[in-house]
């Protein structure tokens, strides 16, 4: 496919997601709010009302009126639905990761060899998405769902290793998107499967005129708590990649499960007020000092940096070869990758003054991280890194500029 045309593609799906994604978040939170805000009715009100909230918002007044159940008489003419958010972030999003992950060959996907292969790594993403559901649905579907804390701490555990799992799989940043797209097709198949499917039903018994089993609508709460607890998370995924001091690090299954927790802490207060667990916010800032401090001290010393001080003397003209040999086939004015019809983001490593600016890009992502070259296509060794790490460590100097980087 041309360049120019995924591109596109990518933009277009990319836009709807994240359309999508803000209408379905978005009434998450509200709702939320509105459940932990209600209170008692003022009068007394006919039918199952469980409370009342009055807001101000754009120059009116709403007030809005919860009820456990509907009596016949009781039916409104119209009525609202809340899913085709749900089922259109998760369909934008699925065509997204096929676009930016599995199509030009897993530039994205894969940064190390493997037996998997290529083919492989798509039929173990693609199955993940899949059984994902079918457990976390099998698992609260259970007798083991009416001791909801156990049920917890087992889903808690089968996302660490799911993601210390695709952290050896795939590369950093597609480990992390997968992860996202587990759990918002969790997500999104609890609103088509659970939620949606429980509603109907208790219309169908109110238009019949029957008893309406309030189990459903408690059933339907449940998931929809937890695909509120599960969207910070998600949205870190998705944000991630622009963040490669988390998904490039050595331990980024670690990172990505801190944030995770911090995820949830953080929406656990928004709901409920930081006094309201203490135990939970005291794991979500420690699980923020954490992963602060982990990507601030990698495990492993930038290659180069410790033999800068006692080694030869780095000249750029070495430097400029490595980075043409390895970087700007994306990299350049006109980059001769097929995969990209511009260098990403901008980037050009051929003007020697533009090199000396993005030294410090250059150690987080080719020397630091190792997050580039992607998938490392062109084969940079770790002799190369320790090259340019050494070069930028003695002062990164830029020959026939006068210029020094301190």
């Amino acid at each position: 496919m041309p360049p120019f045309f995924n591109e596109w593609l990518n933009l277009l799906f990319r836009w709807i997601h994240v359309i999508a994604a803000i209408m379905w978040i978005g009434d998450s939170f509200l709702f939320m709010w509105m459940d932990s805000s209600l209170k008692a009715p003022e009068k007394p009100r006919e039918g199952a009302v469980a409370g009342e909230l009055w807001m101000v918002h754009s120059g009116g007044f709403y007030e809005v009126v919860k009820r456990k159940f509907l009596a016949p008489h009781e039916m409104p003419r119209v009525l609202h639905w809340f899913k085709w958010q749900a089922y259109t972030t998760w369909i934008t999003g699925f065509f997204l990761l096929g676009i930016a992950y599995y199509m030009g060959g897993g530039i994205y996907l894969m940064d190390r060899v493997n037996g998997v292969g290529f083919g492989g790594a798509v039929a173990i993403s693609l199955g993940l998405l899949v059984a994902g559901w079918l457990i976390y649905d099998a698992l609260w579907s259970s007798p083991l769902a009416r001791r909801p804390v156990l049920a917890a701490t087992i889903s808690c555990a089968l996302v660490i290793a799911t993601t210390y799992g695709l952290t050896r799989l795939y590369s950093g940043r597609a480990a992390f998107i997968q992860v996202g797209a587990i759990l918002g097709t969790i997500m999104a198949a609890n609103v088509w499967r659970r939620i949606i499917p429980a509603q109907t039903q208790m219309l169908a018994a109110t238009r019949a005129g029957t008893p309406v089993d309030v189990s459903l609508g408690a059933r339907a709460k449940l998931r929809s708590t937890h695909n509120h607890y599960m969207t910070l998370p998600v949205l870190f995924t998705m944000l991630s990649n622009h963040y490669p001091s988390t998904f490039g690090h050595p331990l980024n299954w670690l990172i990505l499960t801190l944030i995770m927790l911090v995820g949830v802490a953080i929406k656990h207060a928004m709901n409920f007020g930081t006094r309201s667990n203490r135990w939970l916010m005291l794991a979500g800032a420690t699980a923020l000092i954490g992963a602060v401090t982990l990507t601030a001290h990698p495990s492993r010393q930038p290659a180069g940096v410790a033999i800068a001080a006692g080694g030869a003397t780095v000249t750029f003209v070495e430097v400029q070869e490595i980075l043409a040999s390895r970087c700007t086939t994306c990299h350049s004015t006109h980059p001769t990758n097929p995969s990209f019809p511009a260098a990403p983001s901008g980037i050009i490593l051929e003007d020697p003054k533009r090199i000396h600016a993005l030294a410090p890009r250059i150690l987080e992502r080719a020397v630091s991280t190792r997050t580039m070259p992607l998938g490392n296509l062109t084969g940079m060794t770790d002799e190369e890194r320790a090259t340019l790490g050494a070069w930028i460590a003695q002062g990164a100097k830029v020959e026939g500029t006068g210029q020094d980087r301190p």
